[in-house]
């Protein structure tokens, strides 16, 4: 395992990574978020550059451009939601109906950033479908697959049907923040058009929770 996580591929055009919660994909602002992901990789691979995010207590998988062109048709690919990705999570009390949508619209909460909140007047739409795995006393382990990419998605959504995600900092009441020592989201696949080849990859980082 390097400093930015285990590497699950790797080839000239392409970096996948399975990131660990606690590190910041991008530097945020101010002196003391300047360590993350991508300064990481670029001690290593100095030509690395972001196509996509995880929020910095998500971990799993995040791929990564080692080139301009590369940048360029993953960013496409995101941009018009030719990617498929699947998440893990756990979340507080136990979750009725063994599938279902979540179809609710978001916005940034101007008042108390960087938080998300719902807002059927001004915010975007935003998609995600959800099922069960596993029921517990207390918790639900579900897989989520968000069909939109709003910032928060998954977390604003669990919450706003009753069921905030374990360990999260910004969206769960204490007792489901209390119950976890970390966020309890997982970026477990990943699946992309190879840039050079055009051949669809998918890539899997296993779920420790």
């Amino acid at each position: 395992m390097t400093n930015f996580g285990d590497i699950l591929y790797h080839d000239h055009r392409l970096l996948v990574i399975d990131k660990p919660s606690g590190l910041l994909s991008v530097p945020g602002i101010g002196p003391q978020k300047q360590d993350c992901l991508i300064a990481r990789v670029r001690e290593t691979y100095r030509e690395a550059r972001i196509v996509h995010r995880l929020d910095r207590d998500t971990s799993g998988v995040i791929v990564l451009a080692l080139d301009a062109e590369a940048h360029r048709q993953l960013s496409i690919q995101f941009q018009e939601r030719e990617v498929h990705k699947t998440y893990r999570a756990v979340v507080i009390g136990v979750m009725e109906g063994d599938k279902g949508e979540i179809d609710l619209p978001i916005r940034k909460d101007l008042d108390d950033p960087p938080r998300q909140m719902v807002d059927h007047e001004q915010g975007r739409a935003a998609f995600t479908r959800w099922r069960v795995l596993e029921r517990s006393a207390d918790r639900t382990h579900i897989e989520l697959t968000p069909l939109t990419g709003r910032s928060h998605q998954i977390r604003v959504h669990l919450k706003a049907i009753g069921h905030p995600i374990l360990g999260d900092d910004l969206y769960a009441p204490p007792e489901a923040l209390a119950m976890a020592d970390r966020l309890m989201l997982h970026a477990h696949t990943l699946t992309i058009v190879h840039p050079e080849t055009a051949a669809p990859m998918t890539f899997e980082a296993r779920c420790t929770f």
